[in-house]
């Protein structure tokens, strides 16, 4: 993993057997399929549900500063605590709580690389038991908002070139053939995808293991289609889950300066009144 630009971001299977339960580190899973965890778990992690504990379930948004402190405080992470996420189809929702992780100041946030695949297809061992670990008195950050993109910076970029836009979705939503993936219900009135938006869909920078490609293989699936860092870049998906995983790829693995996610995403640019859209 030396070859990429900030290795310590990614800790492998191994490194969690040996250190998963020491006291300053703790394993928490985060799911697409949120009842994975109780069929089995790495020993001593907890869970957290991208449904009802990475976002405000009144307004469409991420955490606030007191949700996210709550979160932590009651799941025994303290500021210095070694946080490490890991998660089912190769990191997807781990990597949208690394991006909150890291907007509300945690230092130490890490991916296990090949995530919950990986751990399962090592023949690893699973527990079924849920800690329940001392509660903390976190103190998060005031949000980095320079990891945040929103729709006017969104709008500017499009207008302008200001920024490079990276649609991560499969090749049917970008086009607007489809609206969202099947049985993903947030979804939008219109198809098709932000105009000038260069289309690398997410899955592509990891193997079929689930782990990261290389440094070098990813700067030639990004390159290709413009994205080096040359330019501010912003990633975008349908709710911001799989663009913060690209975000997390730019960002800390090819280590591209500003990189932002925009997590309105798809389902606010395709829900706007007279939004330029493109398709096919």
């Amino acid at each position: 993993m030396t070859d990429y630009a900030h290795p310590e971001v990614l800790v492998s299977t191994d490194w969690v057997a040996r250190h998963g339960r020491d006291p300053g580190v703790r394993v928490v899973e985060v799911d697409v399929d949120t009842s994975a965890y109780d069929e089995g778990h790495i020993p001593g992690a907890i869970a957290w549900s991208w449904k009802t504990e990475l976002c405000d379930t009144v307004r469409r948004d991420i955490l606030s500063k007191e949700q996210f402190e709550e979160l932590m405080r009651r799941s025994g992470v303290a500021n210095d605590t070694t946080l490490v996420l890991y998660g089912d189809n190769n990191n997807w929702f781990a990597a949208w709580a690394f991006w909150q992780a890291k907007i509300y100041g945690h230092r130490d946030v890490r991916l296990m690389n090949g995530g919950r695949k990986k751990w399962l297809a090592e023949g690893r061992d699973l527990s079924r038991d849920v800690p329940v670990y001392p509660r903390t008195n976190y103190q998060a950050a005031d949000p980095d908002l320079s990891l945040r993109a929103f729709l006017p910076e969104v709008r500017e970029a499009m207008e302008t070139s200001s920024a490079v836009l990276v649609d991560v979705r499969s090749p049917a939503e970008f086009t607007g053939e489809i609206l969202a993936p099947p049985g993903l219900p947030e979804t939008c009135q219109r198809g098709g995808h932000i105009p000038g938006a260069r289309n690398v869909p997410w899955s592509l920078a990891c193997h079929d293991d689930g782990t990261f490609k290389s440094a070098a293989e990813l700067r030639e699936l990004y390159g290709s289609q413009g994205v080096d860092g040359s330019k501010p870049i912003i990633s975008y998906c349908r709710i911001g889950e799989r663009s913060s995983h690209t975000w997390f790829v730019l960002k800390y693995l090819l280590g591209y300066g500003d990189v932002r996610n925009y997590d309105g995403s798809w389902t606010e640019w395709g829900n706007l009144v007279g939004a330029p859209i493109e398709r096919g």
